[in-house]
């Protein structure tokens, strides 16, 4: 797919003989408390490749909530650079506004934005801009669309119960709970939350058991403190990592034993090293292997 955004953004660089000596690149995944998104860091990757491809040096200011430590527009030193570039996302409001007066020294474009109000401050203050969209601009790929990017990681189910008050002083699901998913908060991995109970009028729940089979079925694992989570993930020859939240053992490790499924923790033993180690395993040729002779499919 031919990348008209980088291939016009090149151009406005370096109209008229001008060439920039440094170049801040931004967008709103760079405000404090603004937002990064899947696109927005794409379109950074792409403009930052092209930027590099080109010879031209620049920096990337980010979020300091979504990058802590590295370099942020509160850091970024006005005086460092002749040139801001604001990607992806609409040219809107005060924050895209404020850059105009903190970077008025340098020369300001934007690239692959959307323009909602061309009488915006946030869009007049820049001198050129490479829109994707807007009142006069022509449609124009998104630059996310052919942004490099890396192998796919494994997708994960995340299946976990928060009830089981029959359990008593053995429930141990708050604990258990806090430590998988503090755990996946640092994996290499797409998180998918999903649920056993069904419901008709919530989008977010499945309708059906075969449309929550057909949702397991899809992931490369799953990771679950649920006797279901882990019979429906094996009965589709998904992987799972069952983690039984109940003192003791309960109805988890029983059906464990029954299917004769080892990727079992137990409460007491429930930390990184152990959850680690099923990872490997589940995601494992040995591992998928051992979850397709468990397969109804």
């Amino acid at each position: 797919m031919h990348d008209e955004i980088t291939a016009a953004l090149l151009g406005a660089l370096r109209r008229s003989g001008w060439s920039p000596g440094r170049v801040l690149l931004t967008g709103w995944f760079s405000f404090r408390d603004g937002e990064a998104t899947a696109g927005d860091v794409l379109a950074e990757r792409q403009v930052s490749a092209a930027l590099t491809r080109a010879g031209i040096r620049h920096d990337t200011a980010w979020s300091p909530g979504f990058r802590p430590g590295a370099l942020s527009l509160e850091t970024a030193r006005p005086e460092v650079y002749d040139t801001l570039l604001f990607v992806c996302g609409p040219v809107h409001g005060p924050q895209v506004a404020a850059l105009h007066a903190r970077f008025g020294s340098c020369r300001r474009l934007a690239a692959g934005v959307s323009v909602v109000d061309p009488a915006d401050p946030a869009v007049t203050g820049f001198h050129e801009i490479v829109a994707r969209d807007g009142a006069a601009a022509p449609a124009r790929h998104d630059l996310a669309a052919t942004a490099p990017a890396g192998p796919l990681p494994p997708v994960a189910a995340v299946v976990l119960s928060h009830g089981q008050g029959e359990y008593g002083a053995r429930r141990r699901h708050e604990e258990a709970n806090a430590k998988i998913t503090g755990w996946l908060a640092g994996k290499d991995c797409a998180r998918m939350p999903a649920d056993t109970r069904l419901a008709c009028d919530d989008w977010r729940l499945c309708g059906t058991a075969e449309q929550f089979l057909a949702l397991v079925s899809r992931c490369d694992l799953v990771v679950t403190t649920r006797l279901h989570g882990l019979v429906l993930a094996l009965r589709t020859g998904t992987p799972v990592i069952a983690v039984d939240p109940v003192a003791g053992g309960a109805k988890v490790t029983a059906q464990a034993r029954a299917v004769g499924w080892p990727a079992l923790v137990n409460a007491a033993d429930l930390g990184e090293e152990a959850l680690d180690h099923w990872w490997r395993w589940a995601l494992s040729e040995p591992g998928r292997t051992a979850a397709a002779r468990h397969s109804m499919g």
